[in-house]
């Protein structure tokens, strides 16, 4: 099994050769506190399913909220980030209260089991700022 180090390496040039290297933003990383959540009643007001930029989250996704500090970090709406240790790659789909700081909160459908056994962790997770706009 390839090492963590390894799949950011393939990530970060997945990423470069999608798109002109000398325009792209550098990588970015950071650390963060992880969470995870469940798109259940008990977990939420209103529709479980509904996100904040109004998408449907549905089983099976790989998406993340995400404190609303890193939005000003340029991790934005529907942007895809690594998260080391876990495979593939999750969309921001959702954001969270203005109380979080320096946090993801990982969605993992309806298993709500799944998610008590992740707990709060500290992760590290990788994205591509957009590039500003001139």
């Amino acid at each position: 099994m390839p090492s963590s180090s390894y799949k950011c390496l393939l990530f970060a040039g997945a990423l470069l050769l999608s798109g002109c290297a000398e325009s792209s933003p550098e990588i970015r990383t950071l650390e963060v506190k992880a969470s995870a959540y469940n798109s259940v009643p008990e977990q939420t007001i209103g529709d479980p399913s509904l996100a904040a930029w109004g998408d449907t989250l549905e089983p099976g996704m790989k998406a993340i909220a995400v404190s609303r500090d890193l939005l000003d970090e340029g991790l934005d709406y529907n942007m895809q980030v690594q998260i080391e240790g876990l495979p593939g790659t999750y969309r921001v789909l959702d954001k969270m209260h203005s109380r979080w700081e320096r946090k993801i909160d990982i969605y993992m459908g309806e298993d709500v089991e799944s998610a008590l056994d992740w707990g709060v962790r500290e992760v590290r997770i990788h994205w591509q700022p957009r590039p500003e706009e001139g």
